[in-house]
Parts: structure tokens; C-alpha cells; sequence
């Protein structure tokens, strides 16, 4: 587009002259190996842009003789620099850039020093411009790339949080129902009635991996649920289950990172499953305490307890690995006789 302004106002002041033709004809030339250059030209090697160059800053030359130095043939020439600075290393087209102004050679001195002075200062203008215009079209694309490795990324964290997800929750129970399975097998022949016990506690362990299946697709569906909120159902549930659960949030309620939220829900989750299948316990209390630089997931019980030294089984062995991955901690303190508490601490 340049380049075709550039040569209709050469065209213009040709006409207005006595012998136009020449200025045309040199102009139509140039402008056309112009317009093609910038089509065949990117991605050449160095030989055939060295040699595009020459011969077009010798045609140029002839062609603002032609055009006697007037306004189209030095638009033309800085047509040029700018070509050169879009396909050729930087100190290559300042080469181009200082070279286009000497077509001012051979004019009255004084008159030829201000031609060049001006011209050269034009052509360093059109050549610092192009330069900028493309770095801020090169960032563009680098930024277009980042964002799209940003969102590969993304999608890679999510489908490794959903992996550990169903590893951490419907594997232990999946783990469960198989060593309960196993241990009604072996009891079916000599004491039918724990065998039927045993398979009884499977199928409900296959139900809570059904619920837990269900809670994680519903998760994945809905919009985000505030943390506190989805603590209060797990509460409900387990009172309908026969434990009654309070539930107590303290400190200002925030969005905290979805994978924190989701520690912190499968450590209530971990700590009220197991209240309901090992402590025998007439009530469960879950805390959700939000510090400033901390939150505290608490959940305890007034239920038989554990033996010194006990550290939880599959379900906590993830739990632990998943806070602990996000900077976090998990600690498990039981007296018997007298309960237990488990408390996992994250980054706020």
C-alpha cells in the first residue's frame, strides 16, 4: 500500500512534467519488484535478499533521476528502508537506510546537503518505526504462544488434580470394599453370619464410592461452591448417616486457590469417614478457621480413640500427600478412651 501511494504521486508529478514517460516507466518497474518482493521475498536465504537490495536501490536511483528528486521517487526510496528493515537483520537495513539518501549525489552542494540531511533523517525515522512495529507484532505472537502454554498448562493441572482426586477418594474406598470382600470370603464357611456382616459393610462402602462419584461429576458441572458450604453438606450427611456433626467457621470467609479448597474438603471428608466407621462416637465437631496467612480444618469426635503411635491408613496416607505438596501440614492426636483430632493446616 505504500509502495502504490507512493508511486501515484510519482505518476502525478511525472504527468505535470515535459517528458514523463521515463519516471513512469522506472517508477512502474520498482513499485512492482516492491510489491513482489514482499510476497517472495520473507524466509529467502541471504544471497537473494542481498541481491534484491542491490538492484533495487540501483533501479531506485535511476528512477528518482528520473523522477527529478521530487516527492514520489523519494516516498518510493523509503519504501525501501522500510522493506529492508521488515526482511534483513537490523545493521543491514541501517545500511540501506544510510545508503537511499545518497540518490542526492551530484546536486548543488548546499542544496544537495540539506536534500541529504533531510532524507537520511526520514529514512532512520522509517526505519526505527518498522523496527518497533515489528517487535510489538513478534511480543504479540510470543504472548499468543504464552497464553496458549498457559492454558495447556492449565488443563494439565486440572486433569492432574481430578487423577489425584480419584485416586485419593474413590481408590480408598475402591482399596476398602476389596479387603472386605476378601475377609467375607474367608469367613463365608465357618461364620456365615460375620461373613454377611462384612459384605454388608462392602455394599456400603460401594455406595459411598457411588455418592463420592456423583459429588465429584456435580463438581465439575456447577459452579464453584464456597468451601464452608460444602462443609455444612458433608455435616448433614453424616447426621442423616447417624452422626450427629456440628459445624463452626471462624475468622473472615474468603475464595482461597481451588486446590487448597479441595484439600482441605477431602481432609473433612477423610475425618468424618472415619469417625463414622472407627470411633464410635456420640458426636463429631468440624472447625473451618480462616488466619490471616493460614486456614485450619479441625475435625474431632468424643469416640474411643486410637492406640499410641496410630497414623491413619490409605485415606490419610493421600491426605497427607496432598497438603504436603501444597506447603501444608496434617496432625493426628488420640487419647483413647477420649477421641480424636485430626487438623490440616494450608496456605490461605
Amino acid at each position: 500500500m505504500l509502495a502504490v501511494g507512493a508511486y501515484a504521486v510519482l505518476v502525478l508529478e511525472a504527468v505535470a512534467g515535459a517528458d514523463p514517460w521515463p519516471a513512469i516507466v522506472t517508477g512502474t518497474g520498482y513499485t512492482a519488484l516492491v510489491v513482489l518482493g514482499s510476497w517472495l521475498l520473507p524466509g529467502r536465504a541471504t544471497v537473494w535478499l542481498a541481491g534484491y537490495m542491490l538492484l533495487q536501490i540501483g533501479l531506485g536511483f535511476v528512477m528518482f533521476g528520473a523522477a527529478h528528486a521530487l516527492w514520489g521517487g523519494t516516498l518510493l526510496l523509503i519504501v525501501l528502508v522500510v522493506q529492508a528493515a521488515q526482511l534483513l537483520p537490523l545493521r543491514a537495513a541501517v545500511v540501506v537506510a544510510l545508503v537511499v539518501p545518497l540518490g542526492h549525489v551530484g546536486m548543488d552542494f548546499a542544496k544537495g546537503v540539506r536534500e541529504i540531511a533531510g532524507m537520511l533523517v526520514a529514512s532512520l525515522m522509517a526505519l526505527v518505526v518498522t523496527r518497533l512495529l515489528r517487535r510489538e507484532q513478534q511480543t504479540r505472537l510470543e504472548l499468543a504462544l504464552a497464553n496458549a502454554q498457559l492454558e495447556e498448562l492449565a488443563t494439565t493441572q486440572e486433569r492432574n488434580r481430578v487423577a489425584r482426586d480419584i485416586h485419593d477418594g474413590l481408590g480408598h474406598y475402591l482399596t476398602t470394599v476389596q479387603m472386605q470382600i476378601r475377609a467375607g470370603r474367608a469367613l463365608l464357611d465357618r461364620d456365615p453370619v460375620r461373613a454377611d456382616e462384612v459384605l454388608a459393610q462392602a455394599e456400603e462402602q460401594a455406595r459411598e464410592a457411588l455418592s463420592e462419584v456423583r459429588r465429584s461429576v456435580s463438581a465439575l458441572r456447577a459452579p464453584r461452591v464456597p468451601l464452608g458450604e460444602r462443609v455444612e453438606q458433608l455435616a448433614r450427611e453424616a447426621s442423616q448417616s447417624g452422626l450427629p456433626t456440628s459445624v463452626e467457621v471462624s475468622g473472615a470467609s474468603r475464595r482461597l486457590a481451588p486446590d487448597v479448597e479441595e484439600a482441605l474438603y477431602r481432609a473433612a471428608q477423610e475425618g468424618l469417614t472415619n469417625v463414622r466407621r472407627h470411633a464410635r462416637a456420640a458426636h463429631a465437631h468440624v472447625l473451618l478457621d480462616y488466619g490471616p496467612t493460614e486456614v485450619r480444618m479441625v475435625v474431632g469426635d468424643d469416640g474411643c480413640g486410637q492406640p499410641a503411635g496410630a497414623s491413619g491408613g490409605f485415606g490419610l496416607t493421600g491426605l497427607r500427600e496432598r497438603v504436603t505438596g501444597l506447603g501444608g501440614a496434617v496432625a493426628l492426636d488420640s487419647v483413647p478412651g477420649k477421641g480424636s483430632t485430626l487438623t490440616v493446616t494450608a496456605p490461605a
